[in-house]
């Protein structure tokens, strides 16, 4: 599900510092909002972000420069008929940039309608870049799943698995390794377009580890700051751990295709390791990490064995 809708005065205040910008009209609005309609409809954040279009309703229109000089430089009627239409838009908000004053029939229609106008100085094309990349992460599709989220190798990786295997003593093994711990037990995952999926770790939870028979960790202060992760990272691969038993029941021991899983409508690459005693886990997840890096470069070692072994057949047929 998609998150509530941000309000004029939370867009405000979240990039007063970065944008420099003032409130000039529509003060009495801070509580307009995105049209829930359209966040819904929108493929993500970045739609609903935009220069001023009479095509595009419920988004946040930027009026830069041309935009202005098409509000202003034609007859009084025109003008007129220009700056009316906005409103059929029902923006959320207009933003001001490039330094331009607001026409008075402008700021006059906002106070009317009560839509919220903000100037800045900064050009165009950064703000729109800084509302959509916020707009995005705001308005992402989200879940949690339960997992050690880590950065291994410089790869976004989910442990996951059978209850009582290990993960959280395999994510403490990784870590004396030098890799990084993002998330332990819950992991918030977020769609921040069609193809991508982040995660980072709730609040609560921020550089703790679980390890039954030790109880809870404070990996950053036992560590040291480069054993965790503190931003969002990208999850490229899922290892999930089974029981030896439910590997030969459940999996095929050479997948013909590489596993994926799907989180949030996007296939997320997977390894299944099963964990049997005597058996180096750690060892085993890197080499995960590093056959997966291979894959994404197009190295697929199956499919060479495979191409190997019909070349073989031929030379010895």
């Amino acid at each position: 599900m998609k998150p509530t809708v941000v309000s004029a005065d939370v867009l405000f205040e979240d990039h007063r510092a970065t944008l420099k910008w003032e409130w000039v009209a529509g003060l009495g609005a801070s509580e307009r909002r995105f049209d829930e309609v359209a966040v819904r409809a929108a493929r993500s954040g970045a739609d609903l972000v935009g220069y001023l279009n009479y095509i595009h309703p419920y988004r946040v229109q930027i009026l830069g420069e041309r935009e202005v000089a098409y509000l202003t430089n034609a007859t009084q009627e025109d003008c007129a008929r220009r700056i009316a239409r906005i409103v059929t838009l029902e923006p959320p908000v207009l933003v001001l940039t490039d330094g331009q004053q607001a026409p008075d029939a402008l700021l006059s229609m906002c106070e009317r309608a009560q839509i919220p106008m903000f100037a800045t100085h900064e050009p165009s094309a950064f703000v729109i870049d800084v509302l959509r990349a916020y707009l995005s992460k705001h308005f992402a599709e989200r879940t949690s799943m339960h997992g050690v989220f880590m950065d291994i190798l410089g790869l976004g990786v989910l442990i996951t698995g059978e209850s009582g295997l290990g993960k959280s003593e395999l994510g403490l093994e990784l870590i004396t390794r030098s890799s990084g711990l993002v998330a332990d037990d819950a992991v918030d995952l977020y769609r921040v377009n069609q193809t991508t999926i982040e995660g980072r770790c709730p609040e609560l939870l921020q550089n703790l580890l679980e390890v039954r028979g030790i109880g809870l960790l404070d990996i950053r202060a036992i560590f040291g700051e480069t054993a965790v992760r503190r931003k969002m990272m990208l999850l490229r691969l899922i290892v999930h751990l089974v029981r030896r038993e439910t590997m030969e029941r459940e999996y095929e021991r050479l997948p013909y295709e590489p596993l994926t899983q799907d989180v949030l409508g996007v296939p997320v690459r997977k390894a299944v390791i099963p964990v049997v005693a005597g058996r180096n886990m750690a060892v085993l997840v890197e080499a995960a990490v590093r056959n997966t890096i291979l894959q994404l470069r197009g190295v697929d070692t199956y499919q060479e064995f495979v191409e190997r072994h019909r070349r073989a057949m031929e030379k010895g047929g």
